[in-house]
């Protein structure tokens, strides 16, 4: 068995696959994806990283800065609440939407449902933040949290937040699907105009991949499926160069029956 066999049969044993074809659609070149990459960097700041929530999936890690945050708004409903409930503890209001479900994992005084998907327009069945938000009658300039997990919608959400209420957020967790996709040049564009629009006044400070997951290597260039991502408002923070090392003492997998996948090292600076 050749060299480059092993190693290909070894990278599949831990859920990295190579992209066997070409995409049906036009394709993004590799420095433009390298680009991006080296846009997400995570940043060391002045703020500690703590968990919030549980140890496995439904937590995650974000800057210790909660001090007078309002409120916390969490799109996507799942089996697990613990980082809604966390929020809570710490005094803020807890607002969760998701059309699939019929409420929360658990019950919380602070909690309040909406049963809505969120995403670009304001109908029957979804709602965009902005209306959300503005639902809510929170103060007109307080701070808030964002937690989003909702399966391939985040982009056209994030997308259509006006720019001053997306800095309403001090702190930003969001997973964000389908980014093997990012050598689809049309996916690649709309992806790419999402994370700029957060970039304008928010830095990111962890990575995180969802190792329930595959990974994709193309072109030398190792790439999740799923990335659970934080940042932090600008004004928040003081830049202390990048982060060099992974996982964080604090990572955890998600499912404990898949391999224990680490950040690829191309998504730091080493």
């Amino acid at each position: 068995m050749s060299q480059n066999l092993k190693k290909i049969l070894f990278e599949k044993s831990l859920g990295i696959f190579r992209l066997a074809k070409k995409f049906p659609a036009q394709a993004t070149g590799k420095e433009e994806v390298l680009s991006l990459i080296q846009k997400l960097r995570p940043i060391n700041t002045d703020k500690e990283l703590i968990r919030v929530g549980s140890k496995g999936d439904g937590g995650y890690l974000v800057p210790n800065d909660f001090e007078n945050i309002e409120a916390c708004f969490s799109p996507g409903v799942n089996i697990n609440s613990d980082f809604e409930v966390d929020c809570a503890k710490m005094g803020m209001k807890v607002f969760l939407a998701d059309k699939s479900v019929n409420g929360p994992a658990v019950q919380n005084e602070a909690f309040k449902f909406t049963k809505k998907f969120i995403g670009a327009t304001t109908n029957d069945s979804f709602m965009t933040m902005d209306d959300w938000i503005k639902s809510s009658k929170l103060k007109p300039n307080s701070d808030l949290i964002l937690q989003m997990d909702i399966e391939g919608f985040e982009y056209e959400a994030i997308l259509s937040i006006n720019d001053a209420l997306l800095k309403r957020f001090r702190i930003i967790t969001i997973e964000f699907h389908d980014l093997i996709q990012l050598w689809n040049k049309p996916f690649f564009n709309l992806a790419s105009a999402t994370f700029n629009k957060i970039l304008q006044s928010h830095t990111c400070v962890h990575i995180h991949p969802n190792t329930a997951n595959p990974f994709l290597k193309n072109e030398g260039i190792i790439i999740p499926s799923i990335l659970e991502i934080t940042f932090i408002r600008n004004n928040r923070i003081k830049n202390l160069g990048f982060v060099t090392n992974y996982p964080h003492p604090l990572d955890s997998k998600n499912d404990d029956e898949n391999p224990d996948m680490v950040l690829p090292e191309i998504w730091f600076r080493h």
